[in-house]
């Protein structure tokens, strides 16, 4: 089966938006193929904003995520693995979820803002997640 995490954050995405919610992704800057801008990075993290009013062409692949944002008000290509993201949740009040460190720091091989389909590679262990409060 394929991994169930880019499954979840479009749910909890979908349902922090339809709850006039802001979506944060806390994300492992450290991780190949994070591309972020390396000046708002924090002790390896950085949250990022992925609201609908925030971002443009936002791509919640399976492998991937994609958008466009504005840091300082310059437009930027955001690109990282959907292994980097730490976690989701809801700006006002904390609420989404927290995701199991992933045990390869490896990216996947296409960036190209796949649906995923594919991939052969079974995930180990068992994975567990938790709530954000």
């Amino acid at each position: 089966m394929t991994p169930s995490r880019p499954y979840i954050m479009r749910a909890l995405y979908e349902w922090i938006v339809d709850n006039d919610c802001t979506p944060y992704l806390l994300v492992d800057a450290r991780r190949p193929g994070v591309e972020v801008p390396s000046q708002y990075v924090k002790d390896g993290q950085i949250v990022l904003n992925v609201s609908p009013s925030a971002v443009i062409e936002l791509l919640i692949g399976n492998e991937w995520i994609s958008f466009n944002g504005r840091f300082g008000g310059t437009p930027t290509d955001i690109l990282l693995p959907v292994g980097a993201v730490i976690g989701i949740y809801a700006r006002e009040n904390g609420q989404g979820m927290v995701f199991e460190a992933e045990e390869s720091p490896e990216p996947p091989d296409d960036p190209s803002g796949d649906d995923g389909g594919g991939s052969t590679s079974k995930p180990e262990g068992r994975p567990s997640l938790k709530i954000v409060k």
